[in-house]
This record gives C-alpha cells, sequence and structure tokens, in this order.
C-alpha cells in the first residue's frame, strides 16, 4: 500500500505562519484580520472562493494573483518559525508501505526545506505546485502525482488536513485519513465521512487499517 502525505499543515506545523500571511494579504484588500478559528472554519479550495467570502466580492484573476503573492512573500519571509509537526519523524519511519509527498506548495521552495529536515529519503516521489499562481484543487495535481508514480489510486491512501484532501483521494479512489492539527476545524474533517486523527501517529495507525 502506498501512502501519500500532505505538507503544510500536515507533516509541516505551519499554521501560525498561514494565518499571519493569510492576514497580509486580506490587510492588502482593506478586510481583516482573521482569527486561526475563523480560518479553520471557513478556509477551502479553490483559494479565491475563500478570499471572495471573507472580503465580500469576488476577485479577478489578476486582483487574485497580487494577494496571492503577497501571501507567499510573507510565508516565505516567515519560514524560520516552523517546524516539522509533532510526532513527524516516527510518523514517516513508522509506514511499512511506500510513501510520497504531494504539496500545493511552490515546488522549487518545497524541496529544498523538505531536504533541509533530511526526510527526502522517506519519498520515492517529492512534488509541489509548478504554476505561477495556485489556489485550485488538490485532484489534478493527485492524479498526475499518481500517474508519475505508476500507483492506482485504489492502492493509496493519503494523509492530509483538508476537506480538499478527501475530495482528492475520493476523486482518484483512494482512500484518506484526515489530521486535525492543520488548516481544518475537526468538525469539518469529521462531515467528510473519513477516519479522523488528532495525531500523525493515529494517522498512520488509521492509513494501515484502511489499506
Amino acid at each position: 500500500m502506498h501512502l501519500v502525505w500532505d505538507w503544510n499543515g500536515t507533516l509541516f506545523d505551519d499554521l501560525a505562519l498561514v494565518i499571519i500571511a493569510t492576514n497580509k494579504s486580506l490587510a492588502l484588500a482593506g478586510a481583516g484580520p482573521v482569527t486561526a478559528e475563523e480560518h479553520r472554519r471557513d478556509f477551502c479550495r479553490p483559494v479565491p472562493a475563500y478570499y471572495s467570502r471573507v472580503l465580500g466580492y469576488a476577485l479577478d484573476d489578476e486582483q487574485f494573483a497580487t494577494i496571492d503573492k503577497v501571501f507567499h512573500t510573507a510565508y516565505n519571509e516567515g519560514l524560520a518559525s516552523c517546524s516539522l509537526a509533532s510526532g513527524a519523524l516516527d510518523a514517516l519511519a513508522g509506514w511499512a508501505g511506500t510513501q510520497s509527498l504531494l504539496s500545493m506548495w511552490f515546488h522549487d521552495d518545497l524541496v529544498p526545506i523538505v531536504e533541509r529536515y533530511k526526510i527526502s529519503t522517506y519519498f520515492t516521489r517529492v512534488d509541489g505546485l509548478r504554476a505561477r499562481v495556485g489556489g485550485g484543487s488538490k485532484t489534478p495535481h493527485l492524479i498526475s502525482h499518481l500517474q508519475e508514480l505508476g500507483v492506482d489510486g485504489h492502492d493509496c491512501v493519503l494523509i492530509g488536513d483538508s476537506v480538499d484532501d478527501a475530495e482528492a483521494a475520493t476523486a482518484v479512489g483512494a482512500r484518506a485519513v484526515l489530521y486535525t492539527g492543520g488548516i481544518t476545524d475537526e468538525q469539518r474533517l469529521r462531515r467528510t465521512g473519513h477516519p479522523v486523527a488528532e495525531s500523525l501517529a493515529e494517522a498512520v495507525r488509521l492509513a494501515a487499517l484502511t489499506g
């Protein structure tokens, strides 16, 4: 059984930084700030839909690109404040099958930090976003990721922290285990119907059971 890990909010504990970067983006548009609880309750993909909800009006592509750039600049400036999530190393070591990493963070930023934490050897493949602007669904990226790996969705479990992770897994016929320590509040995760874990160790245990 193959395990696909999400990065932001799952293996990488960056929620506090996400809130800081989000609020800088919202401030540019004359809105905010939002709290972590509000963000965990309301955040969704596509990301422009989230900003439109908070701002009260729809963003065009140019407006979102500007906001997205502010977000990522603030995020990259604060990376030193973040670390691997509690139990991440033990969770990676505890999986008996193959593993890979799929993030919606920019690929060229993702790879160096994965290498910095000396965990790249756990993964048969690491993929981040290769577009200039992100914000869309994870589903097409998961499809491509599994195709590159030669792994069928039915032979895969995804561990992530968002409703979008659950939807992507369902779309490819994979199972999902959702972790409560990231970007989405527990109630929203449980409403997906997928198993929910409060620790990464529990997530790996549930992933093994779903296989």
